[in-house]
């Protein structure tokens, strides 16, 4: 995984991303929801659509003995008895820095905070760990701008473009 270190502005480069989403495989979704219309549940079923096992964390749910999408809720990430390779967060900031702590108990590769998700100081110590943190960015989001597919609905990605590459 390469070490992306987000400016202040947290500006990824695209090649970071890209990279995180195709060496992931097993992700863990902090805060996913059983309620169909729930940005988690929307980002859960894209992702398993794209080929991620994604596992539910939510003590509610586990505690209710729920399925989401088909993948058995647990209450917290050391629940997960296969290796996690991204730990995404649906949850608001102040709710980071034990999920981070968790994350890198349970040796995953990535951190990434959803969109509105920001705690610096959990990060660094994340990234100190040796994870791959990505804040207030949101996976499905960037799957698609990368892929392509969200130009096809009339947004400028800038990844495909029919303009001639011109040197300056």
């Amino acid at each position: 995984m390469p070490d992306t270190a987000a400016l202040p502005d947290e500006v990824y480069a695209d090649d970071e991303i890209r990279s995180v989403l195709r060496e992931c495989r097993t992700i863990a979704m902090v805060g996913a929801s059983a309620n169909w219309n729930r940005p988690s549940f929307f980002a859960m079923k894209y992702l398993q659509e794209k080929g991620y096992r994604v596992i539910p964390v939510n003590p509610k749910e586990e505690a209710a003995g729920s399925e989401i999408l088909g993948e058995k809720a647990v209450a917290g990430l050391k629940d997960i008895d296969v290796p996690v390779d991204m730990v995404d967060c649906f949850r608001n900031s102040d709710a980071i820095p034990p999920i981070a702590d968790e994350a890198i108990g349970i040796g995953a590769k990535v951190l990434w905070l959803q969109l509105g998700v920001r705690h610096d100081e959990a990060a660094a110590k994340a990234r100190a760990a040796g994870l791959t943190v990505i804040q207030n960015r949101c996976p499905k989001i960037e799957y698609g701008r990368l892929s392509g597919e969200i130009g096809w609905m009339g947004v400028n990605t800038g990844v495909i473009s029919s303009r001639r590459n011109r040197r300056v």
